[in-house]
């Protein structure tokens, strides 16, 4: 049994990825960038609260930032893949200072249309780390890489908000703030030194000329997108209906505890996903992740048995994720990776706003326990409709590459460096 679990779980991979040049530094700087960033939804609610407003008008300057950051990922992307990082980043770095500076002392409706603006020329950093990652690392290990990546993710949510929260009820919202607004601006400046490389060496090699959008903005790739967008949607569904069935069976102080378990079952999820000997396609890890949330609910009696139902759902969080990034970088050319990278932010940012609202109009309308089951059924019948795509396409390449094989004679074998260039 021992000997199985080796073969299957191969940890060599993880190793010699961490040992590219230049990928350990990009991690951690991933990881403290997105603390702030974590922080960012629940520490504008305390303080909208704080304003003497509701959950309404909190939940309206979420969605003016929301709204925001899916607009302008794409755009942003397509700054980097034209003018390089480093103009991006100072742009978006010198708009997040002057932000943050001045929202804790702008009163609502100001702060409601600066949230869009800031929204829209927000840091984009988990785009960024995911267009670097994909530059740095070859194809043959991005997946360990990604999974790296998925789980430094589960690492800054689980830290980010609950700082955020113990200093907004413990000091104030408004220190609360200027707090994340300084994380996120040293965060920029952070990355404007590191300059992570957004291209491989080969690649540049040739000047960037982005593509018009309908030679890379393919079915396949919207499919995969959609994909992205259901995986956070059921994120964000599950998210809202733990909260409401721990406190509808009266145990909302075992919020926290819950959660963290989530995250923890995220973290082993993710790790087992890169040391997998074979890779598992993302579409399939999402219609499989939405359809074990469904009876979620089935736990609602108890916070531990709540915790122990969760396992599924949290194991297959990380790599959902991870698989999503995996298959777009290797989707579309490397000229506009940027802008491909930040659709992918972007649909996994519209999941997130349609998740939560859905699932507590699910749970008003009927009991708690539902919510999981309406984000876990609504994000794997996403899945499932773009699938026939994606199993077509796959049939394709499987043709191109066993033509390609039967082109090699026995008399012009190739070279340990040659051979057929397998579709992707």
């Amino acid at each position: 049994m021992a000997r199985e679990v080796r073969t299957m779980l191969d940890l060599k991979p993880y190793r010699d990825t961490l040992a590219l040049p230049g990928l350990r530094p990009l991690l951690l700087v991933a990881i403290l960038a997105r603390v702030p960033v974590a922080a960012t939804a629940v520490v504008m609610t305390l303080h909208v609260l704080d304003l003497g407003h509701g959950y309404f008008a909190a939940g309206l300057v979420g969605a003016a930032m929301t709204l925001g950051s899916a607009l302008g990922a794409p755009l942003l992307g397509r700054l980097v893949d034209r003018r390089g990082l480093r103009p991006m980043l100072l742009l978006t770095t010198a708009v997040s200072a002057l932000f943050w500076g001045t929202a804790p002392v702008l009163p609502y409706p100001a702060l409601l249309g600066a949230a869009f603006v800031g929204g829209l020329l927000t840091l984009p950093v988990f785009s960024v780390v995911r267009q670097s990652i994909a530059a740095l690392v070859p194809p043959a290990q991005r997946r360990q890489a990604y999974a790296l990546d998925s789980m430094s993710v589960e690492l800054s949510f689980m830290i980010g908000p609950a700082v955020a929260v113990a200093l907004a009820t413990n000091v104030s919202p408004t220190l609360a703030m200027y707090v994340v607004g300084s994380g996120i601006v040293l965060a920029g400046l952070t990355l404007l030194v590191l300059n992570p490389p957004t291209h491989a060496r080969d690649e540049e090699t040739t000047p960037a000329q982005p593509l018009p959008r309908r030679q890379w903005l393919t079915p396949r790739l919207i499919g995969l997108l959609a994909s992205g967008a259901a995986s956070t949607l059921v994120i964000a569904g599950t998210d809202v209906a733990v909260v409401a069935v721990l406190r509808d069976a009266g145990q909302v102080d075992w919020t926290g505890m819950v959660l963290t378990l989530w995250a923890s079952y995220s973290l082993v999820g993710g790790f087992t996903y890169g040391a997998l000997s074979r890779p598992v396609p993302s579409l399939s890890l999402t219609v499989v992740f939405g359809l074990v949330t469904i009876p979620v609910g089935l736990g609602s009696g108890e916070w531990w048995l709540l915790a122990l139902v969760l396992l599924p759902s949290g194991a297959l969080t990380a790599p959902t994720i991870a698989a999503t990034a995996d298959a777009v970088s290797r989707l579309v050319p490397a000229s506009v990776r940027g802008e491909a990278m930040g659709l992918h932010g972007s649909a996994m940012t519209v999941g997130l706003a349609l998740g939560a609202p859905l699932a507590g109009a699910v749970i008003d309308a009927s009991a708690p326990a539902w919510g999981f089951a309406a984000a876990g059924l609504l994000g794997a019948l996403i899945a499932l409709a773009v699938l026939p795509t994606e199993l077509r396409h796959r049939r394709s390449d499987a043709a191109a590459i066993a033509a390609a094989e039967a082109t090699i004679t026995p008399t012009a074998a190739p070279t340990p460096d040659s051979g057929p260039v397998r579709a992707i």
